[in-house]
């Protein structure tokens, strides 16, 4: 783990040994939570970053802390730690956070969550056709406070930054044809004027070679 996250984690440990992990003690109106998304053929990946007192604020509504005011505080684990061993957040963020197409869900998988308050939790969709339109909901921590929002961000899709609030969960986005499949469509249109070019280079020289045989 690097030091900036040794750090946040020792940091996050200490919020819920002092008893401060609570939803009132994050910050539903500071900057929003941040989420970036990609498109790969029938594949969607997603993560979710918010700040590390809002993890402790999920961590202690889904009992993935001990509350230090009705017994002992383990200190064998980070506070990071105990979230990343947390069943019950797994089941939360796969809950709140979907896709959908032609209004199926996508089937989603939660990767292994490690080095969790410097990478977020990082989901992959399992779409039934290549990624062109889909529906994304992102509905965590909104259930603890209203004024909760995230961010997204999608490099090849439409709109290209997307903000979810508490009435707004779901928003449809559009990616584009080239952006499925990773490839930008400037650099399609360049391979594909180089292989005319090409084609037309070797047809001419191979007329040029022609008429040489014939003239000798």
């Amino acid at each position: 783990m690097k030091i900036h996250a040794r750090t946040l984690a020792g940091a996050l440990l200490v919020c819920v040994l002092a008893g401060w992990a609570t939803p009132a003690a994050a910050h539903p109106f500071g900057p929003p939570s941040t989420a970036r998304i990609e498109a790969d053929g029938s594949h969607v990946t997603l993560s979710w970053l918010p700040a590390e007192d809002d993890w402790v604020a999920l961590g202690q509504s889904l009992g993935a802390f001990e509350d230090p005011s009705t017994g002992t505080v383990s200190t064998e684990l980070t506070g990071e730690q105990k979230l990343e061993r947390s069943t019950a957040l797994r089941d939360y963020l796969l809950e709140k956070i979907t896709v959908a197409q032609a209004g199926r869900p996508c089937e989603s998988r939660l990767e292994e969550l490690r080095a969790l308050l410097a990478d977020g939790a990082r989901f992959v969709f399992d779409c039934r056709s290549p990624v062109t339109e889909v529906d994304v909901t992102v509905a965590a921590l909104t259930d603890l406070n209203t004024a909760y929002r995230t961010m997204l961000v999608a490099n090849t899709a439409t709109p290209g930054q997307t903000l979810f609030t508490e009435a707004q969960t779901t928003q449809r986005l559009t990616f584009s044809a080239t952006g499925a499949t990773g490839i930008p469509a400037q650099t399609t249109a360049v391979v594909a004027a180089a292989v005319v070019l090409v084609g037309a280079g070797a047809f001419t020289v191979l007329r040029t070679r022609r008429r040489t045989r014939t003239m000798s």
